[in-house]
C-alpha cells in the first residue's frame, strides 16, 4: 500500500503529541452533550450512495478460492464475492488493518497492521500477534514452507523473517522488531511481492527505484528483472505461468507483465491511476485493486478489459467545501486518495487529482480560497495549492506538524492548523515565512474563514469551537460542550454548522452567544481512529451552500449527505 509514503515525520509527531491528546481527547460519544434547542431537522438525502472499504489495498485468495481484501483506513479485512459482489467484514477494527495478506498452504492467513506497525496471524479462528514494533510494515508472503515473510516501506526500508514454529505455544510472546532475521535494508521500497513456489526466491516491485526484482531470501542479494516502471505497486507471478510476473503501476495504472526468463516487458492493461495490489485465482484470472476507487477488479489478461467486481464513487470523503455559481452547487471534496468534486444536483462525482497520478498529498483537510483549493493531509505533513481555475497543482508546501487544515486569505496568505504542535500557523503567500499566530489548540480538527479577521477552529479535544483573530491572536470559545466536534463552515445567515461528531449529528451555532440548533441527527459520521491514531483519523466535512443547504461527508458510509432546510423542502 503507498498511504504511507511521506508519513515518517508525522508519525513522530504524533508520538509526541500522543501524550497530551490522551489526556485532554474527548472520546466520541462520551463528551457531556450540549444543550441543543429543539427544531424542526432538515430532510436527509444521500446524495453520493457509499461503497465497501476505506481505501481496498491488498488482496489475496485463499486455498478455496476465497477472496479476501484489507483496509488501513477501515482498519478492516473483508471477504469479496467476485461473482457477485457482495462484500462480507472478516476481521473487526482496530485488529483488521490489514495493507496486506498472504496465505499459507496449511490454511493460515497473515496481515500487516501498517499504521500500528504490527503483523498478525489467523489460525483456524485463533488470531494471534506475531511482531510488533516494525515501521510500516507493508507488504507479505509465505513461501511454499511455511515461512513468512514481511517488508518494511516508506517508514521504514527492510526486509525480515517472522519466525512462527512457537506460534502455538502458551508462552509464545510477539517478536520485537530487533528479534527478527533481517535478510536485507535499503531496498528502495520493496511493496507488494510474492515468494515463487519452484525457485524459492522473492519476486517484487521496488517503489522508489521504479524496478522489479529478484531477492534471495537467504543471502538478501538483489537482481532486476525489469526496470522503467514509474511507482511500481506490487507484483504477482502468473499461476497459469510462472515464467510471468504481473506488475502493476500505480502512477498512470499500467499493468505489465515480465518473463523472468527473456525479461521481455508487456503492457497488458492500463486502467486510471491508484491502483495497489493484485491478486491471481486458482484459474489463473487476474484482480487489481484501487485505493482510489475503492474498486477491485477483474483484468482480462488477454485483452486488457477491466470488469468492476466492486466499485465505489467516493472512497474516504473528508473534509468539504461548496461553490456556488448560478444555480449550481458543486461540492469539492477531500477523498483521502483524490481531490474530487459532486454535482450538488445529480450527485455525479468528477476526479479532479488523483493520489500517485496528480499528488502524493493524502487530503483530509479541504478549503476554497480566493485564488486556490487548499489541500491538508497529516499523513503526509503537506499543504497543497490546487489553481481554482485550472485545477492544476501549483506548490506543495511541507515541513508542517501533522496538518490538519488550512485557510487561504484575500492576500494570498495561508492559516495552517497543526495537530502536532497545536499550533495555528501563519505562511507568506510564497511559503518562505512562518509565523505562529495561536497556540495550545486542543487537538484541531478544522477551520472555517468568518468576517474580517476571523478563523473559527473545531477542537475535538476540548469539545468546543475557538474563534481566533489571526491579526492579533486574540481567541475566545464561542461553544463548548460539544462532542467530538469535526467539520465546520459559515453558513449564509452567519451561524456555524458543526459535525458534533459524538452526538452524530449536525447543530447550528449562533457565534455571538453560543446557542446551538440541532439540524440533522442520527447521521453515520464518525470513523473510529486506531490506537496511537489521531482523535479524528478522517475529517467529517460540513459545507453550506448559498441556498442554506448542507452537505455533509459520511466517512463511516464512505458516502456524501445533502441536507434540505425544511422551509426549502416544504417549497418543492
Amino acid at each position: 500500500m503507498s498511504l504511507g509514503r511521506l508519513l515518517t515525520s508525522a508519525a513522530v509527531a504524533l508520538a509526541m503529541a500522543g501524550p497530551a491528546l490522551a489526556q485532554s481527547a474527548a472520546t466520541p460519544g462520551t463528551a457531556p452533550a450540549a444543550a441543543a434547542a429543539a427544531s424542526k431537522e432538515y430532510s436527509q438525502q444521500f446524495l453520493v450512495p457509499g461503497s465497501s472499504f476505506h481505501g481496498v489495498h491488498g488482496i489475496a485468495f485463499n486455498k478455496d478460492d476465497q477472496l479476501f481484501a484489507g483496509s488501513v483506513i477501515g482498519q478492516t479485512i473483508y471477504h469479496v464475492q467476485v461473482d457477485s459482489g457482495e462484500v462480507d467484514r472478516v476481521i473487526e477494527p482496530p485488529v483488521g488493518m490489514a495493507d496486506d495478506i498472504a496465505f499459507a498452504d496449511d490454511g493460515t492467513m497473515a496481515w500487516t497492521a501498517f499504521l500500528m506497525g504490527k503483523v498478525y496471524i489467523r489460525k483456524g479462528n485463533k488470531i494471534i500477534e506475531v511482531a510488533n514494533g516494525l515501521s510500516g510494515p507493508n507488504s507479505l508472503a509465505f513461501s511454499k514452507d511455511g515461512r513468512l515473510f514481511v517488508s518494511e516501506v516508506f517508514l521504514g526500508d527492510a526486509l525480515y523473517e517472522i519466525d512462527l514454529k512457537n506460534v502455538d505455544k502458551p508462552d509464545f510472546k510477539p517478536f520485537a522488531k530487533k528479534d527478527l532475521r533481517k535478510i536485507a535494508d535499503k531496498l528502495g521500497g520493496l511493496n507488494g511481492f510474492e515468494i515463487h513456489r519452484d525457485d524459492g526466491f522473492l519476486y517484487g516491485p521496488l517503489w522508489f527505484k521504479g524496478e522489479a526484482v529478484k531477492i534471495n531470501l537467504e543471502t538478501g542479494a538483489v537482481e532486476v528483472i525489469a526496470s522503467g516502471f514509474v511507482t511500481p505497486a506490487a507484483a504477482n507471478l502468473d499461476p497459469q505461468n510462472r515464467d510471468n510476473l504481473f506488475v502493476v503501476d500505480t502512477a498512470n495504472g499500467n499493468i505489465w507483465s515480465v518473463s523472468l526468463t527473456s525479461k521481455a516487458k508487456k503492457l497488458v492493461a492500463t486502467l486510471k491511476s491508484g491502483l495497489d495490489n493484485l491478486a491471481f485465482d486458482s484459474r489463473g484470472r487476474l484482480f487489481v485493486t484501487s485505493m482510489t476507487d475503492n474498486a477491485i477488479y477483474l483484468v482480462d489478461k488477454q485483452t486488457g478489459a477491466a470488469k468492476a467486481i466492486v466499485e465505489g464513487k467516493l472512497a474516504i470523503p473528508s473534509d468539504l467545501a461548496v461553490v456556488t455559481e448560478g444555480n449550481k452547487e458543486t461540492v469539492h471534496v477531500a477523498d483521502v486518495f483524490s481531490y474530487r468534486t459532486v454535482d450538488g444536483t445529480t450527485g455525479a462525482v468528477s476526479d479532479v487529482l488523483r493520489v500517485h497520478g496528480d499528488t502524493h498529498s493524502y487530503p483530509t483537510g479541504l478549503s476554497i480560497g480566493p485564488k486556490n483549493v487548499l489541500l491538508s493531509s497529516w499523513f503526509s505533513n503537506t499543504v497543497q495549492k490546487v489553481d481554482r481555475k485550472t485545477g492544476k497543482l501549483v506548490a506543495t508546501l511541507g515541513d508542517f506538524s501533522l496538518p490538519v487544515d488550512a485557510v487561504e486569505g484575500h492576500d494570498g496568505t495561508i492559516y495552517v492548523a497543526e495537530l502536532g504542535t497545536g499550533n495555528l500557523v501563519k505562511v507568506s503567500p510564497d511559503g518562505k515565512t512562518r509565523t505562529t499566530v495561536a497556540k495550545e489548540l486542543r487537538a484541531p480538527v478544522a477551520m472555517a474563514q468568518g468576517p474580517n479577521n476571523v478563523v473559527y477552529v473545531t477542537e475535538i479535544a476540548a469539545g468546543a469551537v475557538t474563534q481566533i483573530d489571526v491579526a492579533s491572536g486574540a481567541r475566545k470559545v464561542v461553544a463548548d460542550g460539544l462532542s467530538a466536534p469535526e467539520g465546520i463552515d459559515v453558513g449564509p445567515d452567519n451561524k456555524l454548522y458543526v459535525a458534533e461528531v459524538g452526538q452524530k449529528r449536525v447543530v447550528a451555532i449562533d457565534p455571538a452567544t453560543g446557542a446551538k440548533t440541532v439540524i440533522a441527527s442520527n447521521l453515520d459520521i464518525g470513523l473510529p481512529t486506531y490506537p496511537g491514531g489521531p482523535p479524528a483519523l478522517v475529517t467529517t466535512g460540513v459545507a453550506v451552500a448559498k441556498s442554506g443547504t448542507i452537505y455533509v461527508s459520511s466517512d463511516v458510509r464512505n458516502a456524501l449527505y445533502k441536507l434540505t432546510p425544511p422551509t426549502a423542502e416544504g417549497a418543492r
